[in-house]
């Protein structure tokens, strides 16, 4: 079993465990003498880390470097130091070994919902039920299909930061549709059908965004396209499977989904345009902050009353 994990490693730290391989970079010459280093991402549920392994036989580091592949497990021996503010993990010479499957869990290496999956599903079905048709039609469509069902109830909703783990995408789905459910009471103007399918379908793209082997990853969809992209096709073409399919209720779906990051500088080709749009992207916003705060605040390890981070600001701890 694994029993070193990245998020409690410090400096001085002695590693002897397993990891997974998130990027390699070619073996490099060393300046002024002989022989070869390369630069390797290793993570686990818990975190990632830099490696370093410093060869001193150049043809015995590329024989190391060839043994092992992107996406597999390796056994690690070394140690953790503290370089440029940041920790990273010094390989020892011939400290690395591929592993097989049979001798590591994935759930050593890619997080799960703490949340029931079933549970959150059923709740998912029981808003359905609420739904006016053609809406509800179009939602069936969705959640009767046995393949889009797997990939969404095992999606992350995120690589690094909220709901990164399997189930996520189920999770905050089901969050934001909670969040919207309560300004639809609070604004009983608003088109609740509307507003709570935009919820559920939001983020539907992400089911082809991200890959998951022995860590998430975006695949080359998602990097050349991306959710928003890829979510407002797959609504287009289940809305041509429905005959009668109101035209403006179309564009509408759409549109929130175009727009339910806010912000062209955030990926959104459009910004919100009507109540149920503004409504879907600010539950949106909300769930993920609140989640990756709550998150940055459960990880910090310090005896400081906040920590700092580049995209949140100061969290305060107490």
């Amino acid at each position: 079993m694994k029993k070193q994990f990245i998020n409690d490693m410090e400096d001085g730290t002695i590693v002897h465990d397993l990891f997974a391989v998130k990027y390699k970079k070619p073996p490099v010459e060393y300046k002024g003498k002989e022989g070869e280093w390369f630069e390797i991402r290793l993570a686990d549920k818990t975190g990632e880390i830099t490696a370093k392994y410093w060869g001193d036989d150049t043809e015995e580091t590329e024989k190391i470097f060839r043994s092992f592949e992107k996406n597999e497990v390796i056994s690690i021996q070394g140690r953790v130091s503290t370089y440029g503010e940041q920790l990273q993990l010094s390989i020892e010479a011939r400290g690395i070994r591929r592993c097989l499957p049979d001798e590591y869990s994935l759930t050593d290496f890619v997080a799960s919902t703490d949340r029931d999956i079933e549970e959150m599903f059923h709740e998912v079905l029981d808003v359905i039920k609420d739904i006016d048709s053609p809406l509800r039609t179009l939602l069936e469509l969705f959640f009767t299909d046995e393949d889009f069902i797997k990939q969404f109830k095992s999606a992350p909703a995120a690589m690094h930061r909220h709901q990164n783990y399997i189930g996520g995408l189920l999770e905050h789905s089901l969050n934001v549709t909670k969040i919207c459910q309560r300004v639809v009471q609070v604004h009983p103007g608003l088109d609740q059908s509307l507003t709570l399918t935009g919820a559920l379908l939001h983020d539907i793209g992400k089911i082809y965004e991200f890959e998951v082997t022995t860590h998430i990853d975006v695949s080359e969809k998602g990097m050349l396209i991306g959710h928003i992209s890829i979510g407002a096709d797959m609504i287009k073409k289940k809305i041509e499977e429905i005959p009668g399919f109101p035209e403006i209720l179309k564009l509408k779906m759409i549109h929130i989904i175009l727009s339910h990051h806010g912000h062209t500088e955030y990926g959104s080709p459009k910004t919100p345009q009507f109540p149920e749009a503004f409504v879907v992207y600010y539950a949106d916003e909300l769930d993920a902050k609140v989640d990756y705060a709550l998150k940055l605040k459960k990880e910090a390890r310090t005896d400081d009353p906040w920590i700092w981070t580049r995209d949140m600001g100061h969290i305060y701890l107490k």
